[in-house]
C-alpha cells in the first residue's frame, strides 16, 4: 500500500512601495522581488519573477540530477546549470515566456560517463517545475569526464 503524498509551499509577498514586493517563507531568508528593469519602472539590481522562472527551472533541474545520481550510486565531481528564459510575442499574440533553455555542465570520472549522460537526459523529464510549466523547458548536457578530487 502506497502512502500518498501531499506537500504545501507557503510565500507571503508583502508590497513595499513602488515596483518592489519583499517575499518571505518560514523559516528561509526574504527576497526582494521587483519589476525587472526592462519593463516601465523596473528595478535594477534586485530579483525579478522572470529571474525567479528561471533560477526555479534551473535549479529543480539541478537537484533532481543530483537526487537520480544519488539514487543510482553515481559520481558527480562538478554540475553547473546555466538558464535563460526566452519572452516574445506568443502564437496567441500576447506577451510571454515561449521557451526555457538549461545547459548542464557536468563532471564525472571518466568510466561514468555514459551513465551519467542518461540520467541528465532522465532528470530533464523528472523536474516538478518543468512539469508544471506551460512552456518547453530544453537541457543541453554536456558531461565532461574528469578525475576524482583528491582528498
Amino acid at each position: 500500500m502506497s502512502i500518498a503524498k501531499d506537500f504545501r509551499y507557503h510565500v507571503d509577498v508583502a508590497w513595499e512601495g513602488d515596483r518592489i514586493t519583499n517575499v518571505s517563507s518560514p523559516d528561509k531568508p526574504d527576497l526582494t522581488v521587483a519589476t525587472p528593469p526592462e519593463f516601465k519602472n523596473g528595478v535594477e539590481g534586485v530579483w525579478s519573477p522572470e529571474d525567479l522562472l528561471v533560477a526555479a527551472a534551473a535549479s529543480c533541474y539541478a537537484v533532481t540530477l543530483v537526487a537520480v545520481a544519488e539514487q543510482r550510486c553515481l559520481p558527480l565531481h562538478q554540475l553547473n546549470v546555466s538558464g535563460t528564459g526566452h519572452l516574445t510575442k506568443r502564437d496567441d499574440g500576447r506577451f510571454g515566456f515561449v521557451a526555457i533553455e538549461l545547459t548542464a555542465t557536468i563532471g564525472t570520472e571518466p568510466a561514468s560517463v555514459e551513465a551519467v549522460t542518461h540520467i541528465a537526459h532522465y532528470a530533464e523529464r523528472g523536474c516538478l517545475i518543468s512539469l508544471a510549466l506551460d512552456i518547453p523547458v530544453h537541457v543541453d548536457v554536456v558531461v565532461e569526464p574528469v578525475e576524482a578530487l583528491v582528498a
